[in-house]
């Protein structure tokens, strides 16, 4: 967020900072989340900063599906930085657009901006997709905010979430995070106008949505919390007589997605991986 507010040539620092704090898949932090998972049996979808395994300069937007069990069963990189993002995160890969089957359902899930890329969407339609996990940053500034006309940001993101639930046939769960007064400060470091920025700038929220557009249990914008409902996984078949976009509703015989899973590397190596 750093990025939208100081020029690149005095963001080093941020920079350095945010690699210093970020996670790498299978390091020590990942594995407390995964206990405490399945200590209490619940299934955890987390957005996180990803540091590369071959490179403490190398990071990505990304998030990953835990089991109730601790298991990891997903891992997915966000496939493009959006704008200024570029500055600190990697492009993605398309290894974790997958749908994972769990004892609550079907989940996928995708990143900020790309949950309005219509070809992610459909790919994880194509895999019978039930639930849909959706994070977004607390707040995101594009174009200075103040003095500007208001941009309704929680709107724009119950569309989105909307649009998804509607054409998946889904139940899209919406997770922001949430800037507090101290993380305002922190971002600032004492400047006025930054601050200013920071504060105009339209905040995330939280829902959860169902596949017409009901928005279930109450929002959460301005605090943090929960955000509970209960759904029935079993209305969505007769939704699917209607409109099965990667069922009947579609023209596989005209269109075809190819999608290439592979994760790159930096280096691929040839011949037996020993010094004998």
């Amino acid at each position: 967020m750093w990025n939208a507010l100081v020029r690149p040539i005095d963001g080093h620092e941020w920079f350095v900072r945010m690699a210093r704090n970020s996670l790498r898949v299978d390091g020590p932090e990942m594995k407390t989340i995964a206990d405490a998972a399945a200590r209490h049996g619940v299934t955890v979808s987390l957005g996180f900063s990803e540091l590369s395994p071959v490179s403490d300069g190398a990071l990505w937007n990304s998030t990953v599906l835990i089991g109730a069990d601790g298991r990891l069963l997903n891992h997915h990189r966000k496939l493009v930085p959006t704008f200024y993002e570029k500055l600190t995160w990697n492009a993605g890969d398309a290894a974790g657009l997958r749908v994972v089957e769990t004892p609550i359902g079907r989940i996928g899930g995708l990143i900020c901006g790309e949950n309005g890329n219509p070809l992610s969407r459909y790919m994880l339609m194509a895999q019978n997709e039930e639930l849909h996990a959706a994070n977004y940053p607390p707040v995101w500034p594009f174009k200075n905010p103040v003095g500007a006309p208001p941009f309704d940001l929680a709107d724009a993101i119950r569309t989105r979430a909307a649009a998804h639930a509607f054409e998946a046939k889904v139940f899209v769960v919406v997770s922001a995070g949430f800037l507090d007064d101290a993380g305002y400060e922190v971002l600032a470091e004492g400047d006025a106008e930054r601050e200013a920025i920071l504060r105009a700038s339209p905040r995330s929220t939280s829902m959860i949505v169902t596949p017409s557009g009901e928005v279930l249990g109450t929002p959460l914008t301005d605090e943090e919390g929960l955000v509970v409902a209960d759904v029935d996984l079993g209305s969505l078949l007769e939704l699917k007589q209607h409109h099965d976009m990667a069922g009947y509703y579609n023209r596989m015989d005209i269109y075809r997605l190819q999608v290439d899973r592979r994760r790159p590397q930096p280096v691929y190596f040839d011949g037996a991986d020993s010094l004998a």
